[in-house]
């Protein structure tokens, strides 16, 4: 297994925030995590990466990760895209992607042309400074950012908050791509359909624990865990 959280508790000052929390991502997949807001999964990732500190079991490949520094982590070979499009607002979309390169610079397995031509709008872009991109774009421009660096498990934390269909068809298109190559995924995401349409397994989260493991077709079956945990 790729990745594999045991037992995985966070707070956040005296707020307990992770209960015990179980998940694993193996080569290749995508697995999403669903649940409402607040219930703890963009705490999952932080824990995951370094950025909220965890207790409990963090292995990946094998290697006890848990409380590592983020840069480390990252080293290790661990994407992440935050739900906050941390773009860098003074530099040029190209200039963004190329702050993304790792190992001295060399490409892996994404290069310009590849997001390129993913996102035909930030190739047409690429000279324009990230602060005046809109929403959708500059998420887009985070995730290839992220890609630049050839991770092979990405973390992905809401890529299709607030934008428009068309713009959601594109990032579902991405995530699939990143899966054909190789990339495991795990996909923090609200809309079910996406999750439903793209993962091979879901978790869905409530109060800081898992609720649900299984297949697609398991939860879709599954009105019950829908209606108490997913749908407003």
């Amino acid at each position: 297994m790729m990745l594999e959280v045991h037992d995985l508790h966070a707070y956040y000052g005296q707020s307990h925030i992770l209960h015990g929390v179980d998940l694993a991502v193996d080569e290749g997949e995508i697995v999403s995590l669903l649940g409402r807001n607040g219930v703890g999964r963009s705490t999952t990732c932080k824990a995951v990466m370094g950025l909220v500190r965890p207790q409990g079991v963090v292995r990946y490949r094998g290697r006890d990760i848990a409380g590592l520094r983020a840069d480390l982590v990252a080293r290790a070979g661990i994407g992440y895209v935050p739900e906050d499009r941390q773009v860098f607002p003074t530099l040029t979309v190209r200039q963004n992607l190329e702050l993304g390169l790792k190992r001295g610079g060399r490409f892996g397995r994404w290069t310009f042309d590849d997001v390129f031509r993913l996102f035909p709008n930030l190739a047409e872009r690429q000279n324009t400074t990230a602060g005046v991109l809109s929403g959708g774009e500059q998420q887009m421009l985070t995730m290839c950012r992220t890609l630049m660096g050839d991770p092979d498990l990405i973390l992905i934390d809401e890529p299709t908050e607030g934008l428009a269909p068309r713009l959601v068809e594109q990032v579902g298109a991405l995530l699939s791509e990143i899966a054909s190559r190789g990339v495991a995924i795990l996909l923090v995401e609200q809309k079910l359909t996406i999750a439903l349409q793209i993962s091979r397994r879901l978790y869905v989260m409530g109060h800081g624990q898992i609720v649900f493991d299984g297949t697609p077709e398991a939860l879709a079956a599954n009105g019950d865990v829908r209606r108490e945990w997913l749908e407003v």
